[in-house]
């Protein structure tokens, strides 16, 4: 399995990050705050890996901590909880706040996140609450997310395509975009936008 991936920065989005390690280009889907941390394009940048295994294929999820990984492992050990659900979640909801509705019981701060129902919400807290204190001490703590900038152009097609990545159907995705983007100032971070939308389709 593949555990942590060094390389040079070949494409960055909200949701993937194209690393070049060898000549190879290795595609890891990220969350939001993932993509915060992440360097320039053509910089070396290093991740932590999740590797998910399918039958026909296995995909790579990368995380800027050791931490955000941790989080993102024990999401999948609550039922019906995917990879791609995980990442939705901890797109929605930051790492340390996650943890701390998990540990709190506080049902509102996972249903802030697009697919997580009361129902879901609280089918996690009950499932994962006694796992959080096993591996919390041995996380290294969440590095502050450095700040992105928006882009003038293309900032629309790169939010559309991040919701659709997070499971948002493309219309619903765009009518979002086009809302969150009427009232957002020009330089809002794309993570910051990307945030926006989701709140409004949890609601």
């Amino acid at each position: 399995m593949i555990g942590r991936l060094e390389g040079r920065l070949l494409e960055k989005s909200p949701t993937r990050a194209l690393i070049d390690v060898g000549g190879v280009g290795y595609e890891a889907l990220i969350p939001l705050s993932t993509f915060a941390a992440l360097p320039d394009e053509g910089k070396i940048v290093a991740l932590r890996i999740h590797t998910h295994v399918r039958q026909e294929a296995f995909q790579l999820y990368g995380f800027a901590t050791e931490r955000e990984r941790a989080v993102f492992e024990l999401l999948l050990h609550a039922s019906r909880v995917g990879p791609k659900l995980a990442q939705t979640i901890l797109s929605g909801v930051d790492a340390e706040d996650l943890v701390t509705a998990i540990r709190k019981g506080q049902i509102a701060t996972l249903r802030g996140a697009p697919g997580v129902g009361a129902k879901m919400a609280e089918r996690i807290i009950v499932e994962l609450r006694d796992r959080v204190d096993e591996w919390m001490s041995s996380s290294e703590p969440a590095t502050p997310a450095a700040p992105g900038v928006r882009a003038e152009e293309g900032v629309r097609h790169e939010l559309v395509s991040a919701l659709v990545n997070l499971q948002t159907p493309r219309a619903k995705a765009e009518r979002v975009a086009d809302l969150v983007l009427e009232t957002a100032a020009d330089d809002t971070p794309i993570e910051e936008l990307v945030r926006t939308a989701l709140r409004s389709l949890a609601r």
